[in-house]
């Protein structure tokens, strides 16, 4: 079983959230989202906000909050081989509750088709907010390039 160990980012200001469906063998290294050097979501997040690509995991954190937006997961923990979406088993969810009734968040994006399918299966009964699936910033979904991506991420901020 691997344990989910990175804080959600967010505060009071939070108007979106994006959930991915559990963090990479590198962000788990990085001790922070989206850590895989390949994986393009800070460049997507940072065009849509019109922002400099941050470096840091500081500036990450500032962008986010700077534009009102919310990141975590929704495994808390599981079964994982590697970084596999696929290989995902005994999922426990994260309680993302706290994060609903402490925030403005009036929409949540799913970062890929596993983290929406996890986050309809486990949480969206609880919450009563569905969730938009975006396509996935990981590399592994070559098919989309960063072009692409951006134009449909562009949604997260109307």
């Amino acid at each position: 079983m691997t344990l989910h160990t990175i804080p959600p980012v967010w505060d009071e200001n939070s108007k979106v959230l994006i959930l991915g469906s559990f963090p990479s063998v590198k962000s788990r290294e990085e001790g922070f989202f989206y850590g895989h050097k390949q994986n393009r979501f800070w460049k997507v997040v940072a065009n849509v906000c019109n922002c400099p690509v941050p470096k840091n995991i500081d500036e990450k954190k500032a962008m986010l909050l700077a534009n009102g937006i919310a990141v975590w997961d929704v495994i808390h923990s599981c079964d994982i081989v590697g970084s596999s979406d696929s290989s995902i088993k005994n999922v426990v969810p994260n309680d993302i509750a706290d994060i609903i009734q402490k925030s403005h968040i009036e929409r949540i994006f799913t970062n890929g088709k596993k983290a929406d399918e996890l986050y309809k299966k486990y949480i969206e009964q609880t919450i009563g907010i569905s969730a938009e699936c975006l396509p996935s910033t990981s590399p592994a979904n070559a098919v989309w390039t960063l072009e692409k991506l951006c134009e449909e991420w562009k949604i997260i901020q109307k």
